[in-house]
């Protein structure tokens, strides 16, 4: 399992969300913008309109469960930064999964499993 790389500052963030190219879901909103570094970075981030503490970690660990299986999926060189909506909390990983490998795919930074296997 690959280690997950986080984004921690605010100006890594507020890259993303200027330059990035956005994606919608019911359960997440995505935020794909390449780095210069050859390895995937993310971010997550919940705002207080999702809820008390509580609520927004369990939107943060659901978010992040998805991420982790579809890791190893994804094409180097990225920063991707999800960002919670009010429904998260409720909603369990895998459909939260299905809506970020939808959007890695649209990016085309999803890696297909021959390819995968090929390295």
């Amino acid at each position: 399992m690959e280690k997950i790389i986080k984004l921690k500052l605010n100006k890594e963030f507020k890259r993303a969300y200027g330059r990035g190219k956005s994606f919608v879901h019911p359960g997440v909103i995505t935020y794909i913008v390449k780095n210069r570094l050859g390895v995937v970075r993310v971010g997550i981030t919940t705002g207080k309109k999702i809820g008390n503490a509580v609520s927004r970690n369990r939107a943060r660990r659901v978010i992040l469960a998805a991420f982790s299986d579809c890791l190893p999926h994804i094409r180097g060189g990225y920063d991707i930064v999800f960002v919670g909506r009010v429904r998260t909390p409720a909603l369990k990983s895998h459909y939260v999964r299905a809506g970020i490998e939808a959007h890695l795919k649209s990016a085309g930074i999803w890696v297909g499993e021959d390819e995968i296997s090929a390295n």
